[in-house]
């Protein structure tokens, strides 16, 4: 079992920056793959970061790809999302997910543990 506790959302101006983090229960977060994901109001949720267990591979989605970092710290069983150049269609609940066995997937249903989420807002 791995417990996720997101943190770090709040409300910030576009084009301004905010890093949300994730901290996870388990000993064993190194041997998870881990995701960000988002949902705005209205819509489906959606892929935004991928990383493997060790750092060392990312996968973006394109809307984010070039402003948003995706890094972890194993020695902290956390993994942070890096978010400049904010647009308000960055506005959304965002989640971070694991899963032991696919470093890259970009499905929700290919992760087995979430958190709660956290509230980002962009404002124009």
């Amino acid at each position: 079992q791995v417990q996720l506790v997101e943190s770090g959302g709040g409300l910030v101006q576009a084009g301004g920056s905010l890093r949300v983090s994730c901290a996870a229960s388990s000993r064993t977060f190194s041997r998870y793959a881990m995701g960000w994901f988002r949902r705005a109001p209205g819509k489906e949720r959606e892929f935004v970061a991928a990383i493997d267990w060790s750092g060392a591979t990312t996968n973006y989605a394109g809307s984010v790809k070039g402003r948003f970092t995706i890094s972890r710290d194993n020695a902290k069983n956390t993994v942070y999302l890096q978010m400049n150049s904010l647009k308000p269609e960055d506005t959304a609940v965002y989640y971070c997910a694991a899963n032991r066995l696919r470093p890259m997937a970009t499905s929700a249903d290919e992760y087995d543990y979430w958190g709660q989420g956290t509230q980002v807002t962009v404002s124009s």
